[in-house]
């Protein structure tokens, strides 16, 4: 039996996780592969150490984590910040088995059961991962809570009382028919039966956004599904299975397994079909399919075209969007950002600035009030988020370019009014060499020099009109950036052209060795209100947005030579944020 290792790593906010290493038995014709297993709720990585042998794979590493709040890890047991975050710890722990034991991302696999498997199979949406396969065992994309109403019970009691925890209802006999496993469960202190309250809603969350979106997952998965589950619900996994947009995928219902499906008893003549899918992966890799002409076929361009389309007269949602549109156009004569969206567009630059600095105004408490819920619309939200990630990840590519002793040359070519650059760069303790800001509104061009004259960067930066998606302009840039920033404008195109023009002519710019910010929207839950009751910038039609999966805008980003480096994400999955150096 092969013995673990006790080792740790730092998260991305600098919290010391733990995790279990079980070294391979080295073989000198294959390069490094590893399997990197993540557990259930209210358990930890010890629970899958058995896999380590009876899996059967001695040239392999076996990775086991303990998330945030389990086993050895620190936090209240059960919690985390919120589910985004523990997403997040999974993308740090992958990127640590590369650098710590340098096994490459292509050469891993990924075993994950129940609450774990929700994390996986959402991080796979929300990060694109380039790991060679996904292996799900019962994933917990709907709790069997019992109780009526209890998930809109627990959102209205979070909201009066915050974060609470629950305990685990469930017995050790309901996980497995295994005498021995049923014990150790019991026996075991590293096991605890709460959750909070937060965890709890944000896997139901992004459980129901990653079922609803599955098609966006590109990797080969390996679905387990118990078919006595009396934890979780079957039909959600079902669903997945179907939606998943995987070209390698396969599904296996295991008659009369409990939840705990890789510690069952009968487990024998399971593992050999995970090892048999994992291995038929390394031997006939698949190529990952391209996305490049995903806007002229595919779930986003039908759903894209649906958006657009108008609705029957009169029919149900038809009287719904209207009465929705008359609303709105009432709102406009109270709350001035309403008013502002209806004059420039929902998705121009004066709206994009106007919801950065977040101020409710209108006429009287009313028009305040209305002006604060239009505000903190979750779209609004995301906004907000994404500015944030952009500010960072700007400082980041400016700490990596000043520890290579390089020119900080920065543009950004839809700037808007340059708010999020001004504000993110005015924290720096030297400044960059020179910002160059391009939009092609003049009003833009005009609101963002004044703006700039406002923070008194004006010796170091300039505003000027010009079209972010003209190769040539782009080209020509002077000075020559070593730093690209494109934000929120892709995301208002469907076409791919358009955007491959745009970034070829940014590779044509940036320096090898130089970055590029960009952004992405592979989510949305208002995408249909936005389509049918906002206007755009471009002669007051309807705002309809093609969404593009991370995968899809990570090669778009790759076909212009650009290597994607890390990413942030907001919590609600819609609004991606990337940071990628210039390699050819």
């Amino acid at each position: 039996m092969r013995q673990a290792q006790s080792l740790h790593f730092s998260t991305h906010d600098g919290v010391e996780l733990h995790y279990r290493y079980w070294p391979a038995i080295r073989s000198e014709h294959q390069p490094r592969r590893a399997v990197v297993m993540f557990h259930r709720g209210h358990e930890h990585g010890g629970r899958l150490a058995h896999l380590a042998d009876e899996l059967d794979m001695p040239g392999y590493d076996f990775f086991a984590w303990d998330a945030r709040g389990h086993g050895q890890s620190p936090g209240a047991r059960g919690d985390s910040p919120s589910f985004a975050t523990s997403v997040r710890d999974v993308q740090t722990f992958i990127e640590h088995i590369q650098t710590r034991h340098g096994i490459a991302e292509d050469n891993t696999v990924v075993l994950a059961q129940s609450v774990g498997a929700v994390l996986i199979a959402t991080w796979a949406h929300d990060y694109a991962p380039k790991v060679r396969c996904l292996v799900l065992a019962s994933p917990a994309f709907k709790v069997k809570l019992y109780v009526p109403f209890a998930r809109p019970g627990l959102k209205l009691m979070k909201a009066a009382r915050g974060n609470f925890f629950v305990n685990s209802y469930v017995k050790p006999r309901l996980l497995t028919h295994d005498p021995e496993r049923v014990a150790s469960y019991v026996a075991d202190p590293l096991i605890s039966r709460p959750i909070s309250v937060t965890m709890l809603l944000g896997l139901y969350e992004a459980a129901d956004r990653i079922v609803a979106d599955a098609q966006a997952i590109q990797l080969p998965t390996q679905l387990l599904v118990s078919g006595a589950d009396l934890v979780v619900e079957r039909a959600p996994q079902e669903q997945f299975f179907e939606r998943l947009g995987s070209a390698r995928k396969e599904l296996h219902l295991l008659p009369g397994f409990f939840h705990d499906t890789l510690g069952e008893r009968d487990r024998g003549h399971v593992l050999p079909r995970i090892k048999r899918f994992v291995e038929h992966c390394f031997d006939a890799p698949l190529a990952a399919p391209s996305l490049l002409d995903a806007d002229q076929s595919g779930a986003s361009c039908a759903e894209a075209e649906s958006l657009a389309a108008k609705l029957p007269r009169n029919s149900p949602r038809d009287l719904y969007w209207r009465a929705t549109r008359a609303g709105l156009r009432l709102g406009k004569g109270m709350a001035d950002g309403v008013k502002l969206g209806f004059d420039t567009g929902f998705d121009s630059g004066s709206t994009l600035d106007y919801v950065y600095r977040n101020q409710a105004t209108g006429k009287g408490k009313l028009g305040q009030m209305i002006d604060r819920n239009y505000l903190d619309a979750i779209g609004w939200r995301g906004i907000r988020q994404r500015k944030l990630h952009v500010e960072e990840l700007l400082r980041e590519a400016i700490r990596r370019l000043r520890e290579q002793g390089r020119s900080v040359d920065i543009v950004d070519i839809a700037a808007g009014h340059g708010r999020y650059i001004l504000e993110a760069l005015q924290e720096l303790e030297q400044l960059p060499d020179s910002i160059l800001l391009r939009d092609y509104s003049e009003l833009n061009v005009q609101q963002g020099t004044a703006l700039i004259a406002e923070k008194g960067l004006g010796d170091i930066a300039r505003f000027v009109q010009g079209d972010a998606f003209d190769r040539q302009s782009l080209a020509t840039l002077e000075p020559r950036p070593s730093l690209a920033v494109v934000s929120g404008l892709y995301e208002l195109f469907a076409s791919n052209q358009m955007v491959s023009t745009s970034l070829a002519g940014l590779a044509d710019a940036v320096e090898t060795g130089g970055y590029l910010v960009y952004t992405g929207q592979p989510w949305h839950p208002q995408l249909e209100m936005i389509a049918r009751a906002l206007t755009s910038h471009r002669g007051g039609q309807a705002w309809v947005m093609r969404r593009r999966s991370q995968a899809e805008m990570d090669q778009l980003v790759a076909a212009a030579g650009f290597r994607k480096i890390t990413q942030r994400i907001d919590e609600w999955g819609i609004f991606s944020v990337s940071l990628a150096q210039r390699v050819k």
